[in-house]
């Protein structure tokens, strides 16, 4: 009955999160709004569309724009620690169900995920493939993953679930993303 609680602190320590790493530039940032952080303030508006759903008429989607599509149905869903479902998921969770939803079998951890594919140059990446990160100080593997949504000239967006904002999608110029970046993999 002891080891309970030591268990439970592994499992939160071992999750998928992420923390905040400040950084001493001079350089201004630009800072964007989570669309979670909006709904906790009380605003209603839609957030700006990332990625254009494809339309049959000019062409047919890939089959990276329906798994990224997918994802996309989850923005705004709380963490969760092993979670894969609308009321909660973690970061692996997210990717493990969008790709099973078109018939792409992943492993549920981001550690195993990191094992699968292709790894990828940085400067290569495209819509669907996966990023992977060591957020904790002194981490000696992988914990976190999250997938490429868009692509624009050197900068790279990708959807995850983070601890403190649920299912977002954030930017690989960001400086904590930037820093705790490990590499990249194709699936599809």
């Amino acid at each position: 009955m002891q080891r309970l609680p030591f268990l439970f602190l592994f499992l939160i320590l071992a999750s998928c999160g992420s923390s905040k790493k400040t950084s001493l530039s001079s350089t201004e940032r630009k800072i964007s709004v989570a669309a979670a952080d909006k709904e906790r303030r009380g605003i209603t508006e839609k957030p700006e569309p990332v990625l254009e759903k494809a339309r049959s008429t000019t062409r047919s989607a890939t089959k990276a724009d329906n798994v990224i599509n997918t994802a996309l149905t989850f923005s705004g869903v709380r963490y969760k620690f092993g979670g894969t479902t609308r009321k909660g998921m973690d970061c692996s969770g997210l990717l493990y169900i969008s790709f099973r939803e078109h018939d792409v079998q992943l492993p549920r951890t981001s550690i195993h995920m990191a094992e699968e594919g292709k790894k990828i140059r940085i400067k290569d990446v495209e819509k669907g493939d996966l990023l992977f990160f060591k957020t904790k100080k002194r981490a000696k593997r992988i914990n976190h993953v999250g997938m490429v949504v868009k692509v624009e000239g050197d900068e790279i967006k990708f959807i995850h679930a983070s601890t403190s904002r649920g299912v977002t999608i954030s930017s690989l110029r960001e400086g904590f993303w930037n820093s705790a970046f490990v590499k990249a993999t194709r699936i599809l």
